[in-house]
């Protein structure tokens, strides 16, 4: 069973991520369209999502999911055995309010700090507004954490809907260096080294479609995750492998790590990679096989 995704771009759109990671997260096969924010191709990729008027917009059994929550429920519904809520009745309620919140809340972070997963604003000013939303996120995640987190690194120990949804903030924690306590930074590690996260950044930093309306006039710093080594180059002689390690396909374009050039079947393939070569198993094991 597979499904399918309309998606804005990777790197700023935060609902988009929720409901790539819906999927990713756990294990669900979709294929994803994408539709690049503020273009006619927004509007040509949900015609076919119809009645869907934003992004993410799932296709399921034929029939058109739009808005993340409802997805999410659907998904459940459908996937049981993944247990997308807590199991625990407790834990799931409290997942469920902290969704509803994140949801609906939590504006002035939304508008002081939109989503940007290419770098980290070392000298952003935080408004009083958003610490005052900084100040609750915490006391949520702590709250679940201390009540029900004590299986995993998650809200409620296993990975859930919760996690799902949060990890938007997550991001924006680092991308804007806001303040935070040892819980929520924690936390905020979990996402930033989980590789279905890892490499839905991958693949947007692979798109390098850049929103201006997104970029901020402040020092600009490096992503902590991930290694920054790996260069595209032209010459593949001497490759390590002939077939792209995620198609199987001849290759075409290449790349060099740790000395070694490898080769991929197309552009988005290499450069995807080379975002973040470490969130990709398919890619260690040609490494660590060669």
């Amino acid at each position: 069973m597979t499904y399918e995704l309309a998606i804005g771009d990777r790197t700023h759109s935060s609902w988009s991520m929720r409901g790539g990671l819906l999927f990713s997260g756990f294990n669900i096969p979709v294929r994803s369209k994408l539709a690049r924010m503020y273009t006619d191709e927004f509007e040509r990729v949900l015609k076919d999502f119809a009645p869907a008027r934003l992004v993410p917009a799932a296709k399921i059994e034929g029939r058109v999911v739009w808005d993340t929550l409802a997805i999410a429920e659907t998904l459940h519904e459908r996937h049981p055995e993944k247990n997308m809520w807590p199991v625990d009745p407790v834990a799931r309620a409290m997942a469920r309010a902290m969704v509803a919140e994140m949801h609906s809340g939590f504006f002035d972070l939304r508008e002081e700090c939109t989503m940007n997963l290419e770098y980290v604003y070392t000298n952003f000013p935080v408004s009083d507004a958003v610490t005052k939303d900084i100040t609750r996120i915490e006391a949520l995640w702590e709250m679940a954490r201390s009540e029900f987190g004590q299986s995993g690194p998650w809200l409620f120990g296993e990975y859930s809907i919760a996690d799902v949804f949060y990890a938007p903030v997550a991001t924006r924690f680092t991308t804007y260096a806001l303040p935070r306590g040892k819980v929520a930074d924690a936390y905020i590690q979990a996402h930033l080294h989980h590789t279905p996260f890892r490499q839905w950044r991958a693949m947007g930093r692979a798109e390098n479609y850049r929103q201006e309306v997104y970029q901020l006039d402040f020092d600009k710093g490096d992503w902590p995750v991930g290694r920054k080594d790996a260069k595209p180059i032209e010459d593949g002689s001497g490759a390590k492998n002939d077939k792209c390690p995620y198609s199987g396909d001849p290759v075409t374009h290449f790349l060099e790590l740790d000395g070694a050039v490898y080769g991929f079947c197309n552009a988005f393939c290499r450069d995807k990679t080379v975002a973040d070569p470490e969130a990709w198993p398919a890619f260690i094991a040609l490494t660590q096989s060669s």
